[in-house]
């Protein structure tokens, strides 16, 4: 900016000056011009009566004109000076000794510049001669260059200080414009300096200044730390459940390994279906550790069209199997919806798995699906004794178990956050309805996103597909129902 300044004051002056230059010499020639006319007349305008001395005729002729600020006329006869303008000038030319030598005997037009007292004069001389007069004469017409250009010198330093006062003003205000709009930056570059293996928690703060791409690197920048944190805590979480729930088997094998006496066969026989056993249980909580840290990544459902009702069918054949008990089939809901089929079927085969384990042979449960209020669900209800309120939302934690089935399972306690964590993936939730030595109902509670109609196969491409709704599930568990 300020470069850009100077350009356009020094242009400015520059064409102000020459414009000056160029009045000046246009001035001088009309000057000129006019003194040839009074001398070639050879009449003296004032008294309509020829000239009879080259003295009168340059009397007339400085008289005659009116002389512009800064500007002089002068009068020569035989080299020395005779007459001059009454215009106040900034020194006088007259009592210059070597300008009268330069201009008071010239016998030719002669224009030029001097160097004067008050700086540049830019001149013209013109002699005059009479007949009958055998003396010589020189008209000359005197510029002060220097302070005819001073207007010119003035708006330059007009220019110049408001430019020096637009720059101090424009550095100020960019001064703070670069603050505010680096000091994202800043806040980058402090919270990444914050960030640690163990803090994880800094945060960027959003200043709500709108859409522009600072906002953007914020929001981005946040986002990226949300993901990380996500990511550790999951890693953190790994770590602290397998340590946790690992510890127990190991130790229980190690502790028969020690006290196993090699030369008993019954006790190493023992000893081996107990290990066998905690290596089995080991192997399934690894297992499923490792499904809910996948569960946090996005790739662990993938959508795709599906019929919930054969679905629902598929699910029911395969968890009728798992033990001797009454299966129900209550209702399946006649829609094609967006969502990952294996995942849905593990976690309803997980749910079954606990409603076995928490039943007895000939106890009902039962499966369904149904689509109401743009949610699909998927239940299984079983009979058992059911879940005391107090711990309803605890049992979805890892490692839980409930005090109706900690004497019957086996298992980690990792099924119903398994659910869960699918049921969180699809968008949705994980519901449980309980009552006391009535029974349980777990349903898989997912948005109906519907599938498009040329994708589930429908003729009619044009229609809009409908959200039919089913019968509604009862609200009590299976036990409670007639």
């Amino acid at each position: 900016m300020l470069v850009a300044l100077a350009v356009v004051t020094f242009v400015t002056w520059r064409l102000l000056v020459r414009e000056t230059d160029e009045r000046m010499d246009l001035t001088l020639e009309a000057e000129v011009f006019e003194f040839r006319q009074i001398v070639e007349s050879g009449i003296d305008p004032r008294t309509g009566e020829p000239f009879d001395t080259v003295a009168a005729v340059l009397e007339t002729v400085i008289t005659y004109n009116l002389a512009r600020p800064n500007e002089k006329f002068l009068g020569y006869v035989d080299g020395e000076y005779r007459y001059q303008s009454r215009i106040e000038a900034p020194v006088l030319l007259s009592e210059d000794r070597d300008f009268t030598r330069l201009v008071g005997s010239v016998t030719e037009p002669a224009s030029g510049r001097y160097e004067s007292g008050a700086g540049e004069v830019r001149y013209l001389a013109v002699p005059v001669t009479l007949d009958g007069d055998p003396r010589s004469a020189v008209a000359v017409v005197a510029y002060f260059a220097d302070q005819e250009r001073e207007a010119a010198h003035h708006t330059a330093r007009i220019m110049l200080g408001v430019g020096a006062l637009t720059v101090l003003l424009a550095a100020a205000g960019a001064w703070v414009v670069a603050g505010r709009i680096l000091r994202p930056v800043r806040d980058v570059a402090a919270t990444a300096k914050g960030i640690t293996e163990r803090e994880l928690s800094g945060r960027i703060p959003e200043d709500g200044r709108g859409a522009d791409e600072l906002s953007d690197l914020v929001v981005s920048v946040n986002a990226m730390l949300d993901r990380l944190e996500n990511g550790v805590a999951a890693q953190r979480r790994f770590l602290d459940d397998a340590g946790h729930e690992l510890r127990t088997p190991i130790t229980i094998v190690r502790g028969h390994l020690e006290v196993l006496d090699p030369s008993d066969p019954r006790d190493v026989r023992e000893t081996v279906a107990l290990v066998d056993d905690e290596l089995d249980r080991m192997n399934r909580i690894v297992s499923d550790l490792l499904l809910l840290a996948r569960a946090e990544q996005p790739q662990f459902v993938r959508p795709q069209p599906v019929d919930a009702e054969a679905l629902t069918s598929e699910i029911f054949d395969k968890v009728r199997r798992l033990g001797d008990r009454s299966w129900v089939l209550e209702t399946s809901a006649r829609v094609d919806a967006l969502l990952d089929p294996q995942r849905v079927t593990q976690a309803l085969v997980a749910l079954a798995d606990n409603a076995v384990r928490y039943t007895g042979p000939g106890d009902r449960i039962s499966v369904g699906s149904q689509l109401a209020g743009g949610e699909l669900r998927f239940w299984i209800s079983d009979t058992g004794p059911g879940i005391p309120a107090d711990e309803r939302q605890r049992v979805f934690e890892r490692f839980a178990r409930g005090t109706a089935g900690a004497r019957r399972s086996d298992g980690a306690g990792l099924g119903l956050s398994i659910v869960q964590a699918i049921a969180t993936a699809h968008g949705g939730s994980a519901v449980l309805d309980s009552v006391p030595g009535r029974g349980t109902t777990v349903s898989l509670v997912v948005p109906a996103r519907l599938a498009p109609p040329d994708v589930a196969g429908t003729d009619d491409d044009s229609a809009t597909p409908e959200l039919p709704t089913d019968d509604p599930m009862p609200s009590t568990p299976s036990g409670g129902r007639s």
